[in-house]
């Protein structure tokens, strides 16, 4: 499926693809102060003279594969006070109270303080096969190289193979992303930032933000309500194929930053399977017949967090954001990881950290992991009821990270609920609850609840949760029934096995179901019912809710 960059005369017209936000930030594009960046080399001949850039000498492995010229080494930016992104500065039109009347000003104003300075723009896909393909197009203001560069690596750079591509596959009627961005954008009502998006039209401002997640999660953003107007499942998290003897195993799993989707993603299981990765981040389901996935993106955002100075993955590093440099016993200028200078250090990668990458599973998924961090959760939950499962991933139980940039007042330790790991949906959540129902339901992928926090204050090991998800790939994994309630199994783990005989355990976790039950209740009535599931949704919930207070 392709997107529309071009229109006959007489197709342009206020509709579909027209509306005045996508004209006022389509038409930013096209100043006499804009200058086009065609390949990722030239973007990169920029970032290197970029004021406060940093040219490390760690030399990027195999560049010419990523598009870099060759010798080309790690480029470090740090963007100051803020590392993470801001939900808070996030105004989707159409929602209560964003208006065209409203915002229009406020994005013209600013694109028209942006003529004194030069802009720079440039072109990317997401999405990497013919089955789901989007173009999407960035403006930046000069002195922003570095982001520009990062932006055009996140996404795949436009090439005669993907140009080829991209003219092949499917068309559909969404017009191409356009993000107009300045990082130096100042207002007094906005304090945190200004992140606008009109989805039905494709198009965002992203004003006051330096963080480079605002940008590559401003573009999934957009690319995702595209596919859920298009027949996909949009999903935040990360998928691979287990290849086994006989027969293969697709799994998807789902959480937020730090939750644990990456490291399961790219999980090795100390060599014992062939695995195949599709990505750890961003990739989209078709929800017709057959359930195949497709990647949104080439690269990896990682982060540097568990990956010291020395460690072997760091040779596949492409640039480096909000992490410390010093000199290593050769005086070679060298990244300090593991989040010493600040939390939430983030790093590109290459789509060579994974051996077995591909850009589409054509075979069906098999299971769906919600990542939670619920203490009132075992390890593993099998979830048998398609309704319930859906349910569950849309009351998906976690907490903050450093990846993150919280508002005053806002706890960062609280558990809160993330319906299906997306905080990113521009859509009613309702699309995203019937579209999960439908793979649990009619193409009969299992569900499960992997709970990578800790279980009553006791930590579970990342070791365990890998434990736990070999034995469910291997078939050997035995199920016991999780107290009273019927739809729910959960797999014994010595040292965190549910004690329903325990007074406090029992009542703290119907105290989480009925917290899930008020959460969708909520839902009903916030953003005047935009994010309203089915009744089935509520009056599961509170089922589960009845039992797990017996």
């Amino acid at each position: 499926m392709a997107t529309k960059q071009f229109f006959e005369l007489g197709d342009i017209k206020k509709g579909a693809c027209f509306d005045s936000m996508k004209t006022i930030i389509e038409t930013a594009f096209y100043g006499n102060n804009t200058y086009p960046v065609e390949t990722t080399k030239e973007a990169y001949k920029l970032a290197l003279k970029s004021p406060g850039a940093i040219v490390t000498d760690m030399e990027i492995c195999e560049p010419e594969k990523n598009g870099l010229p060759a010798g080309a080494k790690v480029i470090v930016l740090n963007d100051g006070g803020v590392h993470g992104r801001c939900a808070a500065a996030r105004r989707i039109l159409g929602e209560p109270g964003v208006t065209v009347d409203k915002f229009s000003p406020i994005i013209r104003d600013a694109i028209y303080d942006a003529r004194w300075k030069k802009l720079y723009t440039t072109s990317a896909y997401v999405g990497l096969a013919p089955e789901f393909m989007v173009k999407a197009h960035l403006c930046l203001p000069e002195g922003e190289e570095v982001l520009l560069l990062n932006w055009l690596l996140n996404f795949q750079y436009c090439t005669e193979e993907y140009n080829a591509m991209y003219a092949s596959s499917r068309p559909m009627k969404d017009p191409d992303i356009y993000v107009f961005g300045d990082p130096q954008w100042k207002h007094p009502d906005f304090p945190l930032g200004l992140a606008f998006f009109d989805p039905e039209h494709n198009c965002a401002a992203i004003l006051g933000m330096r963080y480079f997640g605002e940008f590559k999660k401003g573009t999934l953003t957009l690319a995702w309500g595209c596919a859920n107007r298009n027949g996909f499942c949009a999903c935040h998290g990360g998928q691979k194929k287990y290849n086994l003897p006989g027969r293969s195993y697709v799994a998807a799993v789902f959480g937020l930053s730090g939750s644990g989707k990456s490291t399961i993603t790219h999980a090795k299981h100390d060599g014992k399977y062939d695995v195949t990765v599709l990505h750890d981040d961003a990739f989209i389901i078709n929800t017709g017949d057959v359930a195949y996935s497709v990647a949104l993106e080439p690269t990896y955002y990682d982060k540097t967090q568990d990956y010291p100075a020395d460690h072997p993955d760091n040779k596949y590093l492409l640039t480096a954001q909000n992490v410390g440099v010093t000199l290593d016993k050769n005086g070679k200028k060298v990244i300090v990881p593991e989040d010493i200078r600040n939390g939430n250090g983030r790093a590109i990668k290459s789509r060579y950290w994974s051996p077995n990458r591909v850009d589409i599973f054509k075979e069906p998924v098999n299971a769906i992991f919600w990542l939670m961090k619920d203490p009132t959760l075992p390890p593993v939950l099998k979830i048998s009821d398609s309704v319930i499962a859906s349910a569950m991933g849309a009351t998906l139980a976690t907490k903050r990270t450093t990846a993150e940039r919280l508002a005053e007042g806002v706890d960062p330790n609280a558990l809160v609920v993330e319906p299906y790991a997306n905080p990113f949906r521009t859509y009613p959540l309702g699309n995203d609850y019937k579209a999960f129902k439908k793979l649990f339901e009619e193409n009969r992928v299992e569900c499960y609840i992997l709970n990578t926090g800790d279980m009553m204050g006791k930590k579970i090991p990342k070791e365990v949760t890998l434990g736990s998800l070999e034995s469910i790939i291997e078939k050997k994994a035995e199920f016991k029934p999780f107290g009273k309630i019927d739809s729910f199994e959960y797999l014994p783990v010595e040292g965190f096995n549910p004690d329903f005989g325990d007074a406090n355990y029992a009542d703290q976790l119907a105290k989480r179901m009925l917290d899930r039950v008020a959460f969708i209740e909520e839902c009903a009535v916030v953003k005047e019912g935009f994010n309203r599931l089915p009744d089935e949704a509520l009056e599961a919930m509170k089922k589960v809710a009845r039992q797990a207070a017996k």
